[in-house]
Order: C-alpha cells, then structure tokens, then sequence
C-alpha cells in the first residue's frame, strides 16, 4: 500500500515539531533544575512557554536561590536546614528536611549549566566562624594602686624590691645597697648619704674609662646609671643630693690630662675626706654642742631615732652628767626600739611610749631634741612623719625644742607643707599582722575594699615658729638663719 506523498510529509514534519517540543522541555527543566517527572512535562506544556518566557523564568529562579543561600549563611551555628531544590516542590522538600547541625564547612547546591552532565555537583563555600570562636577571653582585672588625690603627684614607679630588670652597667654594690635601702636595713639620712658615698668608691675603683672618650665626661654618665638604680629603689634624701651634686662637680674639675689611676685615686681620696667633714667630724661637734644643753636630772624626750641624737645623749652620758630619757615611737617603722636598745646598754634610764601618749608623757619632760632629714630654706624642719606633732606638743607646754643637724642636710628649697615634698612608703607596711592573719592577707583585704584608701607617708614639716633652736657644726642659730649657713657650706 502506497502512502501518499503530502501525508507522508505531514507525518515528518509532526515528527520534527514533536522533537523540538521535547528538545525545548529538556532545556526549561535543566535550566530550572526540576526533574522531567510526568507531571512537570505536563505543568510545562499546559503553560507552553515560549524561550523568552522560559529563560526569564530561570533567571527569576536562581535569583530566588542565591537569596536563599545568602539567608543561609547567617544563620547560626548550632544548626541549618539542608538546601532544597527551587522550584514546585520547594515548600514539600523544606518540609521534609531535618536541622542538623553546621560543620566547619557548609556545601550550598550550585546551579546546574544547561547541558552540564553532572548536575548535581555541589561545591563546598567556606563560611566565617562565629562571633563565639573569634572573641577572646576578656582580660583579667588587674590590682591597681588605690591613690589619694591630695598626695596624687608623690605616686610614681613602685618602689623596687629585687635587681630583676636592671641595667647591666649597674655595679654590683649599688645593686646591694639600692635593696638594703628599699628594705630599711639602711635607715636615716646620714646612713644612706655614707653608704651612697661608699659604694661611689668602689664604682670608681672599678671603672675604666672606654676607648675615645674622656673620664671627665663619661665616669659622670656612668654614675648616673647608678643614681638612677638607687631612685628606682627609693627617693634620695637632700643628703644624698647634696653628696651627687659635689661629687659631679669634683670630676667635672679634674684635668683631663690627668692619668686615670691618678684621677680615680683623687676621686677616691676626696669622697674620704668628704665624709669625714661633713658627716663625721660635723657630728662630733653637733654632740659635744648639744651635749652641754643637758644639765643633771634633766628628762630628754625624742621622736624616732636620730643618730646625731644619739650620739648626743651617750656624749652627755660619758660626761658623767646623770638624767633620763624619753622615746617617742610610731608605726611602722618603730626606730626607737633601735635608740632605746643602744641607749639602755649605756646604762641610761629610758621610757619608751608610743604617740597616742604623748599628751601624757610631755609632762614629764624638760628638752625636747629632734633629729633632722632636712632643714628648708624657710627655716622649717622636714623630719620623720610624727615629728610635728611633738614639736607642737612641746610648744604648748613651754618646752625649748632643739634641733640637730648637719649643713649637709641643708637645701636651698623652700616648703610651706608637707604635701608638695613627701615621699609616699608602700601601703603593705600599713599592714598589722597576729597569730591569725598575716600581713599580706591584711593587705588583700584593704585592696578588695573599694572605700578604703591607704595613705603612708614618710615625713612632715614643722613650723619655725615651734623651734627654738638649731644646733650645726658651725654653732647654735635660730631658723631663719638656715639659708646663712647653706650659703657658707657650699661656699657660694
């Protein structure tokens, strides 16, 4: 049976229209990303997109997608919902999918390309880690230092307590005496002036003067390194600035073709006689001055511990002249346990008693000697804190106040409280220690209450007005002749 042409060609060419139709339905559900299920080919040709339709479509539906993956992306971290495919069954697979919990790494769904064989390929996106796993712990809260704002500008470095972190060129003395200072086993102004000089001689018996340089200038360097080793320990005492101001000023005046061996013994010689000047000859003419103020049965009170006081008291002593003596002692220090143990091996009557007796024990006596750790230009007295307290005391019950000191304690400054010039001691020796509590677990107390300010100062100054006397190595003036004598003792 023959087919007759124009049928025939009508029967290819509904088999060519079929074929594009199937070629176009594969396309839309590639570039949709659905699968060619039955009733998706039939939504598909009950629509009859055309390809302008269709590619809009597609572009509208991955523009859906990247909104998603994008929301995915900042959800947290304890769990996600697994990426479905867009399209109708979006809503019924969103359903279906479990939470699980987020890796390190999440794999979001690409888009499949049109005529891509894999179509399911995924490649992994990389997220940040959360604001949990990328915040550092917060830092520790640290001890500060509870200041008092009327006394703010006294607080500086902590006073140092070991030679952890000390320069190299440090000498091994001055690193002994910078500690024994800090620790108050050298205590007093002469004391640490001596010990201060001392150590200078033996810095210089060890120096050498380096290659291209002059021992003038560069020993003057090398003794700063050490002055600031002893600042860092404590503050220096106007002796000691007096003792560094001449010392400088004698290699400054050192010729400098002068070998060095000659130059240093000179140096070494002239801090000799320095000390024996000023310090110990200057003393024994303070106490034998003083000690003939002293008649028999008289009642000697003093504050503290002074050695030119003591000194002054065991001269009288050795006089033959009979008389007691009362201490005046305070926390934290209590340096009058050192002067009452000296002086009662001497076989001298002593009492000791703490200030809040004072008002009772003043009665009692008849001269009132004060040490000094330094007389200002105004004539006031800067001494151990407490000190004030008895010169007043003393004045109130018309009792001469003497004062003895060396004119190398004497500065050209002038102080009108006790607020601009102090030195402020570590608050840990505040600390009162028993059988129960030890002094550092005082102290952690006192730090973990926030109302409680410790304040311990080292000195004070007294009025000239509450001072009848001032006994130097150049004889007995009265305060406003201390600016005279500073003058005649640095011979400017």
């Amino acid at each position: 049976m023959t087919v007759p042409i124009e049928e025939k060609n009508e029967s290819n060419q509904s088999g060519k229209s079929e074929k594009r139709q199937k070629q176009l339905e594969a396309r839309i559900s590639t570039a949709v990303g659905i699968e060619k299920t039955p009733e998706k080919l039939k939504d598909l040709k009950a629509e009859k997109l055309t390809g302008a339709e269709a590619k809009k479509r597609a572009k509208a539906e991955k523009a859906a997608k990247r909104a998603q993956v994008k929301q995915e992306q900042q959800i947290p971290l304890q769990g996600v919902t697994k990426v479905s495919a867009l399209g109708d069954d979006t809503a019924q697979a969103g359903k279906s999918s479990a939470t699980e919990p987020l890796p390190s790494s999440i794999s979001i769904g690409q888009h499949r390309r049109t005529g891509s064989s894999s179509t399911n390929a995924q490649k992994p996106l990389q997220l940040r880690p959360s604001q949990q796993q990328t915040q550092a712990p917060p830092p520790e809260p640290k001890n500060e230092v509870k200041k008092v704002a009327l006394f703010s500008h006294l607080y500086g470095h902590p006073r140092r307590t070991t030679i952890a972190g000390a320069v190299k060129d440090v000498h091994p003395s001055i690193l002994a005496l910078g500690l024994q200072m800090s620790n108050y086993v050298i205590c007093g102004s002469n004391a640490r002036c001596v010990s201060t000089l001392l150590g200078f001689k033996r810095v210089i018996d060890a120096y050498s003067t380096p290659p291209g340089t002059s021992l003038t200038r560069h020993l003057t360097l090398h003794l700063s390194t050490q002055i600031d080793f002893l600042v860092s320990c404590r503050p220096l005492s106007v002796s000691m600035g007096n003792a560094i101001r001449w010392l400088k000023l004698t290699i400054s005046h050192i010729d400098p073709d002068t070998p060095e061996s000659k130059a240093k013994s000179e140096l070494c010689t002239a801090i000799d006689n320095f000390i024996r000047e000023r310090v110990t000859v200057a003393g024994q003419a303070i106490a034998s001055s003083a000690s003939s103020k002293i008649q028999d049965g008289d009642v000697i009170l003093t504050f503290a511990k002074s050695s030119i006081v003591e000194r002054t008291l065991a001269e009288a002593y050795r006089q033959g002249k009979r008389f007691r003596v009362i201490i005046i002692d305070s926390h934290p220090l209590f340096e009058g346990r050192n002067l009452a143990r000296a002086l009662a091996k001497l076989g001298i009557p002593i009492r000791y008693a703490l200030t809040h007796s004072l008002s009772h024990v003043i009665q009692d006596a008849t001269k009132v000697f004060l040490g000094a750790h330094a007389m200002m230009s105004n004539g006031r007295l800067y001494s151990r804190i407490g000190t004030a307290l008895v010169a007043m005391m003393a004045k109130e019950a018309d009792i001469p106040v003497i004062v003895l000191c060396e004119s190398i304690k004497f500065t050209d400054k002038v102080a009108l409280d006790s607020i601009a010039i102090n030195e402020i001691a570590p608050p840990e020796e505040l600390g009162i220690t028993s059988a129960v509590t030890s002094k550092e677990e005082t102290t952690d107390r006192w730090r973990d209450n926030p109302n409680f300010q410790p304040l311990n100062l080292m000195y004070d100054l007294t009025p000239e007005e509450y001072i009848h006397m001032v006994i130097t190595e150049y004889g007995s003036l009265p305060p406003s002749s201390v600016p005279v004598v500073h003058r005649l003792s640095t011979n400017t």
